[in-house]
């Protein structure tokens, strides 16, 4: 209800005629059925901008709990929600991960452009992190492409903490459709979910010309925020690059997130 009103009366034009967002890729965005669009997220108007540069319907999925707010409040952060694509993830008992991937299978088996941010948080410094293998799953499962994406500037445009974006250029680089085809079956396949990650972010590093990091950003930023409480010297996300070799079981939920 509220997509298209956001995207073509209310936020879209102003939004475009102040920010002057840029793209070039466009053309290998699927024209129909179901995909998913996997980016670097660098800034929280990344899914803002996103959307606002393609044609079609872009989707994204955020907790059940910005839906059910009471009052004025509530309804500004519904419609807002709504407005940019996000589809409630309902828990019902279950882990969020397990919750995110039976919602975001349901929208690529609906035909719908899903937007996945690998990473699983923004990057704290504007490097690109280690991918999660939940996008690769979904993407195997549901038999559809990946379609790599790079978003350029945004943090620029609004860094960690800042509500309002300066006026920066922004632009959206798209790459070629990743093919998950030779993958076909392996949805519960470890190695191939990390093999088919890591083509996909070297595919967005290539996009977006970030250093790489072989590290999980939501680890490291837990790390420099355990460093900021105890006062010692933040560490290095390289030196945090080699992941175990046999994660533990909550390690391994916590990769497909």
């Amino acid at each position: 209800m509220y997509y298209r009103l956001f995207k073509h009366a209310l936020i879209g034009p102003p939004v475009k005629a102040y920010y002057r967002p840029w793209i070039e890729g466009e053309e290998n965005v699927p024209e129909n059925g179901g995909a998913i669009l996997a980016s670097n997220h660098l800034s929280f108007s990344d899914s803002i901008f996103l959307p606002l540069v393609l044609e079609r319907k872009v989707v994204f999925l955020g907790k059940a709990e910005y839906f059910t707010g009471k009052g004025p409040k509530g309804w500004a952060t519904r419609a807002f929600m709504e407005g940019v694509g996000v589809i409630p993830v309902h828990r019902g008992g279950g882990r969020a991960s397990e919750a995110a991937l039976r919602t975001g299978l349901q929208a690529l088996q609906s035909g719908e452009l899903l937007g996945i941010y690998p990473e699983g948080t923004r990057s704290p410094d504007g490097r690109l992190y280690r991918g999660k293998t939940g996008a690769a799953r979904m993407a195997i499962e549901a038999g559809v492409p990946i379609v790599p994406v790079a978003m350029i500037d945004t943090h620029i445009a609004q860094p960690i903490g800042q509500k309002v974006p300066s006026r920066h250029p922004i632009g959206v680089r798209i790459g070629e459709p990743i093919r998950i085809e030779a993958y076909a079956g392996r949805q519960d396949d470890r190695d191939a979910l990390r093999e088919l990650t890591d083509v996909v972010m070297r595919a967005i590093q290539e996009l977006s010309g970030q250093e790489y990091v072989d590290r999980d950003a939501a680890q490291y930023k837990r790390a420099l925020d355990r460093a900021a409480r105890e006062g010692t010297a933040a560490p290095s996300a390289t030196s945090f690059q080699s992941p175990p070799s046999a994660p533990s079981a909550a390690e391994t939920k916590e990769e497909q997130q």
